[in-house]
């Protein structure tokens, strides 16, 4: 199995970075053709999602529904003061899969694979590993 880290920084303590093309270049430097590959966050407040990447909109949307949902003053007891990104990572999820196929990533029209921030700023990182195909 083949992985390999994305280092990443953020700005905003609640962010999404659109890191497709970063997946891409660190298929591509590894020469992998088939397979799947596993973009995830090793982080307790922070996920990994695909969804648009063409609108900015969608992303803002997101966040703003996630703090509604999750606001991050509410009525927490976690001491740290950061309950709510623990709760915003477990509902957006550590990973996803995305199969390749000829070296490209098979995501449709409008997909971009999304880091989600909900502790920043802070360097982060993503960890991508790949099941290639032995055909």
């Amino acid at each position: 199995m083949l992985q390999f880290i994305i280092d990443l920084r953020t700005s905003a303590r609640d962010q999404m970075l659109e890191v497709t093309d970063q997946v891409r270049a660190g298929l591509a430097a590894h020469g992998v053709r088939d397979g799947f590959c596993l973009v995830a966050s090793p982080h307790t407040t922070a996920g990994v999602t695909i969804n648009e990447g063409y609108d900015p909109d969608v992303a803002r949307d997101m966040l703003v529904a996630l703090e509604r949902c999750v606001p991050h003053n509410g009525d927490y007891r976690h001491a740290e003061g950061n309950a709510a990104a623990h709760v915003k990572a477990t509902l957006v999820g550590p990973s996803q899969w995305v199969p390749v196929l000829g070296g490209e990533l098979q995501l449709g029209t409008w997909q971009t694979i999304w880091f989600c921030e909900f502790d920043g700023p802070r360097r982060r990182r993503l960890v991508v590993s790949v099941l290639e195909s032995s055909r």
